[in-house]
């Protein structure tokens, strides 16, 4: 896999661990404890984080890659 291929698939993974932590956010459970702690689940806070730490990385690559 060439270094363009890689940052689409790091954009495209963050995309979607982006959305899986956004619809665990409207989650009962997950609603519940926020209410009594103030703060998310740790899967929740750790796909919100993963998928926007992809997203970061996978742009990056994308645009500010070598230019072959």
């Amino acid at each position: 896999m060439n270094g363009r291929a890689i940052a689409v698939v790091l954009l495209v993974l963050g995309v979607v661990l982006l959305i899986f932590g956004i619809n665990a956010s409207d989650a009962p459970a997950d609603r519940i404890s926020e209410a009594f702690t103030g703060k998310f689940t740790d899967s929740t806070m750790l796909y919100l984080i993963l998928g926007a730490v992809g997203i970061a990385v996978g742009a990056a690559m994308l645009f500010l890659g070598r230019r072959a």
